[in-house]
């Protein structure tokens, strides 16, 4: 049960009391867990007495456990309950026991009041492309490049070669060199050059990633040319990428270009109705919502870079001494800025048109959301944690939301089409 203690502004706090029977509940699902998976010398498994059990895993663990596994559920159907679309929040447990209730408090901040434009009239321009024999054809021949063979060849290189370099110098290294997809200096130095060739290729000043590399000169020695040779466009092609017959690749080839034509169409819809939503948004954003969500993007940058073996420090150091640091700073605030103006305009939305997400919809998509990470539904819920899986819940409350408003414009589109087409056919008729 879910008691709604003060609400001034965006701050709100409130109380839950989870009673005893589902604190009981709760513990004896811990403790099942725990009979079946820590296993005890002497006792065959699910036999071992608790008292035993937690000799081996800690009183503290399993009241953690039980502890974790209340907040998981009645955290979410609290909020939901009480009608809260909460941004973060602090959740004070009170000490628990089995056998009797347990309860706690949660302080927390609330997405501020929305108002949407009107979108009902909205007519969505995007569509998706058409897949013409010319499209089809093009494609076929990307597949004959992607698969052809080099042999040998004994003469001057040509444009359609692939090369074999061996550039001089200490740090130097072999590598192959595709002339119809080379750039233009490295295609200009090569063509015409024979195998054995020592050839220099001069690079124009660029900019790679971070640095600036002035012009500088290459030399490199040609170790080998090849010519490309193409498959013909046949059943044999075509049973080399496991396809009966041609006719059978060109058909599923144009299926497929058809179902990720209509993918792009989709998600350009997607996309255009959110900018619509969002243009037309009216909105007393926080600073305070700006500012956490651009913390959490600079911590996943942060992580991502911890992945590849690079502290932040020296990341923000080398930006800082190379001019950028301000500029990745603001684009960062821009991009934070963004993403909450989506959110609010997609959560107002699911609440204009009353979407609700379901315990069996919820439940099926954590189920999937598990096994996608290889997870069980419980480690998940441990690693999204009580303010995690309510976030997981607004999401699917928001996706839910967006699909049914398109959904909705897509019927009155095709309604107005046929209302056109049935006055056409009228006046024709008169006539």
């Amino acid at each position: 049960m879910a008691e709604l203690i003060s609400r001034e502004g965006n701050k709100v706090e409130f109380k839950v009391s989870v009673p005893a029977a589902e604190v009981n509940r709760a513990y004896d699902q811990v403790w099942a867990g725990l009979a079946r998976d820590v296993r005890v010398p002497g006792f065959r498994p699910g036999k071992a007495p608790r008292k035993v059990i937690e000799g081996r895993v800690g009183k503290g663990y399993v009241e953690q456990e039980v502890r974790d596994r209340l907040l998981q559920t009645h955290y979410t159907q609290a909020a939901r309950e009480l009608k809260l679309s909460l941004v973060d929040a602090n959740i004070d447990p009170q000490p628990l026991q089995s056998g009797q209730s347990f309860e706690f408090t949660v302080k927390g901040e609330t997405y501020p009041d929305v108002k949407l434009g009107d979108w009902s009239g909205l007519n969505l321009t995007a569509a998706a492309p058409e897949i013409t024999d010319e499209v089809l054809e093009r494609t076929l021949s990307d597949l004959q490049e992607r698969n052809a063979t080099f042999d040998d060849a004994d003469r001057a290189i040509e444009a359609s070669d692939q090369v074999t370099i061996e550039e001089q110098g200490e740090d130097g290294g072999t590598y192959p060199v595709y002339l119809d997809v080379a750039e233009a200096h490295v295609r200009d130095a090569l063509l015409g050059k024979n195998k054995g060739d020592t050839v220099e290729i001069t690079v124009p000043a660029h900019q790679h990633g971070d640095h600036e590399h002035a012009e500088h000169t290459v030399t490199v020695k040609i170790v080998d040319v090849k010519t490309k040779k193409l498959q013909a466009l046949d059943d044999e092609f075509a049973k080399s990428l496991n396809f009966d017959s041609l006719e059978r690749l060109r058909t599923d080839l144009k299926a497929e270009l058809e179902r990720r034509a209509q993918q792009e169409g989709e998600a350009g819809r997607r996309e255009e109705f959110i900018n619509h939503l969002v243009e037309g948004m009216q909105a007393d954003i926080p600073q305070a919502l700006l500012d956490r969500r651009r913390e959490a993007m600079q911590e996943e940058i942060q992580d991502d870079l911890g992945r590849q073996g690079v502290k932040w420090s020296e990341y923000e150091a080398f930006m800082k001494e190379q001019g950028k640091l301000d500029e990745f700073m603001a684009d960062l605030g821009k991009n934070a800025e963004t993403r909450v103006k989506r959110d609010l305009a997609l959560e107002k939305l699911a609440e204009d048109l009353k979407v609700e997400v379901s315990d069996a919809e919820f439940n099926q998509t954590m189920m999937a959301l598990a096994q996608a990470n290889g997870l069980s539904p419980a480690d998940l819920s441990k690693q999204l944690g009580p303010n995690g899986i309510n976030s997981y819940y607004v999401s699917l409350t928001r996706e839910k939301a967006l699909q049914q408003a398109i959904a909705q414009l897509s019927q009155g589109s095709a309604a107005s089409s046929e209302e056109g087409s049935a006055e056409g056919q009228a006046e024709s008729d008169a006539e």
